[in-house]
């Protein structure tokens, strides 16, 4: 069975909302701005490499190369909802939410940066 996929328009006023109101974001709010940022990256790079989970709203595998079929994924980045979308959204970088302990990224090719910021405005048209 396929998985329900987010609106553009919809996934898009959900991040604007959780980027304007931080913590302070209804939690709906924030977790359809989680589940859109984390199924762009997912389109963006498919794969099932890098494991990113955002719990309690989400988690999404991607980056070509070796999967994992069971278990713990070797390279697994963990974060909570307000950092996930600081780090999709540009305001804060993968370096420092790691040195902040913002996030644990365990794995040879946890680093994403390469992957962040995510584009999540709908072009014009879509």
């Amino acid at each position: 069975m396929a998985k329900v996929r987010i609106d553009p328009v919809v996934g898009a006023a959900a991040v604007r909302g959780a980027v304007e109101l931080g913590a302070e974001a209804p939690r709906t709010t924030t977790a359809t701005a989680v589940r859109y940022l984390l199924q762009l990256l997912g389109d963006r790079e498919p794969g099932a490499t890098v494991e990113v989970r955002v719990p309690p709203f989400g988690a999404v595998q991607f980056r070509e190369g070796l999967s994992h079929t069971r278990g713990t994924p070797p390279n697994v980045v963990e974060t909570d909802p307000q950092t996930f979308v600081q780090l999709a959204t540009g305001t804060l970088t993968f370096a420092e939410a790691h040195d902040a302990a913002r996030l644990s990224a365990s794995g040879s090719r946890a680093d994403i940066s390469d992957y962040l910021p995510i584009r999540w405005e709908p072009r014009a048209g879509a």
